[in-house]
């Protein structure tokens, strides 16, 4: 009865802190007229509608890396590279290292970290890395800055925006104000 007790206790007190802070919203940020704030609202994602509540719904965060643009561009730009390590929830994609023919003494690896999901040039940060052997194979590993990088930047975020263009998902619904007795 006692551990009954306890966890009613500490569910009370949860509920009621998470009911903490600041309550509305700033007035000078919000307009005057109730139809404009639901509109507003509506846009900005901070509401919902009846008629979204039947559509399916994405369950966790994998279904996302399939539907990220960032991510199906990077992929797609570097699959002709063999891939050492992707992981999505950490956001990095690093490859294996990787020579255009098979003979070369330089090899190089390409490491891809993803700062935001936004497609903006500073969303990915891409460093590339060579591996010089020598005949005794010592081998010298330096990174590379330079043209390489930026023409790889470029072509992932041209496919990422073609990639959110062809997404049907990214079209958004205009919100239309229903009068009463629509139905």
């Amino acid at each position: 009865m006692t551990l009954l007790k306890l966890t009613f206790i500490l569910t009370i007190s949860l509920i009621l802190t998470s009911c903490g802070g600041k309550f509305g919203g700033d007035a000078r940020n919000n307009p005057p007229d109730p139809k404009e704030r639901v509109k507003k609202n509506l846009e900005e994602g901070k509401a919902f509608r009846l008629s979204n509540m039947m559509k399916k719904q994405g369950s966790g965060n994998f279904e996302f890396a399939s539907s990220n643009e960032l991510w199906r561009a990077s992929l797609d730009t570097i699959d002709f590279i063999p891939l050492a390590s992707v992981n999505y929830s950490g956001g990095i994609i690093i490859t294996d290292w990787y020579s255009s023919d098979g003979n070369s003494n330089e090899v190089l690896k390409i490491s891809i970290r993803f700062l935001t999901n936004e497609i903006r040039s500073d969303a990915l940060d891409i460093k590339i890395f060579t591996k010089a052997c020598d005949n005794q194979n010592k081998c010298v590993t330096s990174e590379k800055s330079g043209n390489l990088i930026a023409e790889l930047k470029k072509e992932i975020l041209k496919k990422a925006v073609k990639y959110q263009k062809e997404n049907p998902d990214n079209k958004k619904e205009p919100y239309v104000m229903s009068t009463p007795g629509d139905g």
